[in-house]
């Protein structure tokens, strides 16, 4: 009998180590075809969640509205939402820790040779804009039209709608200039069916904005993200190396190809550029400071901008 017990003991505790051993999961919701899916199935693929002592569950969901819902409802711990989204939640009570994702704006496009290379050639024309009028790059052109004395809204002819349908409405020459998402601009512009008219840098500098500001992120409610310290900076060293990775190795790259939903080697390239070009500079006080005047240029109050201590500055001391 004393043995039995002494075997029942240690299968207990045998047990009891093993549920210990059982890494925490980190639930995040993206959008299916994505920029983020991209990232998340490298980390997955190469096991470096599994290296910082978590495993990665990602949902997919079909659009940005059901992942905001998702982290908003807690049906995940995290999700990719744009700056502005986090400021309004922020404002609205409801504070948000923020890991930089993307630095990507989007892109003021025009058609092949067209002679539209100023602000000023924007008068009159026809200009879609994808998103809604508090669409970053949309708002990053009024601002520098205003600047010149512009006020685009009134001396345009303006048009909101989604990429998808607003990129058909170009192809058609139903617009001069199209303000799209980044991605959707790679699309048109490796077709050559495209051209960058005004760059976005050129617009930036006009506001005295840093380039490479990370406009997209990963967010994780505040609460939860001081309960799980150690998950959050964890998963920020696992986002680093795997930018660090598909930057310096383009090898990696081929494994992606299906999630990219590319038909040619030219638009492949194009988006795997883009991505490149979005991985924003680690962030620190001053590149905050600029993000704070880029959601009051947004249209939010500067006494209810997100403070410092929402933005997470080093992914090694995460949140």
């Amino acid at each position: 009998m004393p043995l039995a017990r002494a075997a029942l003991l240690l299968a207990l505790l045998v047990a009891a180590d093993s549920l210990r051993a059982e890494p925490p999961v980190l639930r995040l919701s993206v959008l299916q075809f994505g920029t983020a899916h991209w990232e998340l199935d490298h980390l997955q693929r190469h096991g470096l969640d599994r290296d910082e002592g978590f495993v990665l569950d990602v949902r997919l969901v079909a659009n940005l509205p059901a992942s905001r819902i998702a982290v908003s409802s807690g049906d995940v711990d995290g999700a990719v939402v744009d700056l502005t989204w986090a400021q309004a939640r922020h404002a609205a009570g409801q504070p948000y820790r923020y890991l930089p994702y993307s630095s990507q704006m989007g892109d003021v496009l025009a058609a092949p040779g067209s002679s539209i290379r100023d602000l000023e050639d924007l008068r009159g024309k026809r200009i879609g804009v994808a998103g809604a009028p508090d669409s970053k790059a949309w708002v990053l052109l009024t601002r520098a039209a205003q600047g010149r004395g512009m006020a685009l809204e009134r001396e345009a002819q303006v048009q909101f709608g989604a990429p998808p349908l607003l990129s058909q409405a170009f192809r058609r020459g139903q617009f001069d200039v199209l303000v799209t998402f980044w991605h959707f601009a790679a699309e048109l512009t490796a077709a050559g069916e495209a051209e960058v008219a005004l760059p976005m840098d050129s617009l930036l500098a006009s506001l005295d904005i840093p380039t490479g500001l990370p406009i997209l992120g990963y967010v994780f409610h505040d609460a939860w993200a001081d309960d799980h310290h150690a998950l959050v900076a964890g998963f920020a060293r696992a986002v680093t190396r795997t930018k660090h990775q598909l930057r310096d190795e383009p090898g990696h790259w081929e494994a992606l190809r299906p999630l990219m939903r590319v038909s040619d080697d030219a638009h492949f390239a194009a988006l795997r550029q883009g991505y490149v070009q979005g991985i924003p500079e680690p962030l620190d006080e001053a590149r905050v400071a600029a993000l704070q005047r880029l959601l009051v240029m947004a249209g939010s109050a500067a006494e209810e901008v997100m403070p410092v201590w929402l933005f997470v500055l080093d992914p090694s001391d995460a949140p």
